[in-house]
C-alpha cells in the first residue's frame, strides 16, 4: 500500500469517526432536547396541577363560605319573623288591659250607657294603634265596581236594579291593607 492509500484510509477512518461523533453528538443533543422538553412539559404539568389544586381549594372555601352565609341569613330571617310582631303586641297590651278593666266594670256595674262609653273608648284606642302600624280599612260601599284585586266575591244574587249588575250589592266583611298591601280582601256580594 502506498502512502496515498494509507492517507485515504486514515481520512476515511477520520471521516467515519467524525461522522460517528457528529451522529453521537446529534443524538446526545436530541436526547438533551427531549429531556429538556420532557422536563419543561413536566414542569408545566406540575405548575398546571398546582394552579388547579389552588383553584379547587378556593372554590371549596368559597362554597363553604356561601353555605355559611345562606344558613346564617336563614336563621336571621327565622328569628326576625318570630319577633316581627313584638312591637305590635307591645302596643296592643294597653288595649288588652283596658278590655279586661271594661269586662270587670261590666260585672260590677249594670249601667248600659257607661259600658258603651267604655267600650267605645277601648275601640278607638285599638283603632288608633292599628292605624299607627299602617293598618287601614278599605273604603268599600254598595254600588262600587267589583275589583278582584281588592274584593272577594262570596256569592252572586240577582241585581235589585239594572245599575247594580256586576257591582257590589252588599259587604259581608271589611277588607284591610297594611302599608298599601292587601292583607284581607273585602268579602262582598255582587249583583248578576
Amino acid at each position: 500500500m502506498s502512502d496515498k492509500d494509507i492517507k485515504k484510509e486514515q481520512e476515511q477512518e477520520e471521516l467515519q469517526k467524525n461522522t460517528a461523533n457528529a451522529t453521537a453528538d446529534e443524538e446526545l443533543n436530541q436526547v438533551d432536547e427531549t429531556a429538556e422538553a420532557t422536563s419543561s412539559a413536566e414542569m408545566q404539568e406540575d405548575k398546571t396541577a398546582a394552579e388547579l389544586a389552588e383553584m379547587k381549594d378556593k372554590f371549596v372555601r368559597l362554597m363553604a363560605e356561601f353555605e355559611n352565609f345562606r344558613r346564617r341569613t336563614a336563621k336571621e330571617r327565622l328569628e326576625l319573623t318570630k319577633t316581627a310582631s313584638e312591637d305590635v303586641m307591645t302596643e296592643l297590651l294597653p288595649v288588652l288591659d283596658d278590655m279586661e278593666r271594661a269586662r270587670q266594670a261590666m260585672e260590677e256595674s249594670k249601667e248600659l250607657d257607661t259600658m258603651l262609653q267604655g267600650l267605645e273608648l277601648v275601640f278607638h284606642k285599638l283603632k288608633h294603634v292599628t292605624q299607627q302600624k299602617g293598618l287601614k280599612a278599605m273604603e268599600t260601599k254598595a254600588g262600587d265596581d267589583f275589583d278582584s284585586d281588592l274584593h272577594e266575591a262570596v256569592t252572586q244574587i240577582p241585581a235589585p236594579s239594572e245599575e247594580l249588575k256586576g257591582k257590589i250589592v252588599d259587604i259581608i266583611e271589611k277588607g284591610y291593607t297594611l302599608n298599601e298591601k292587601v292583607i284581607r280582601f273585602a268579602k262582598v256580594v255582587i249583583g248578576a
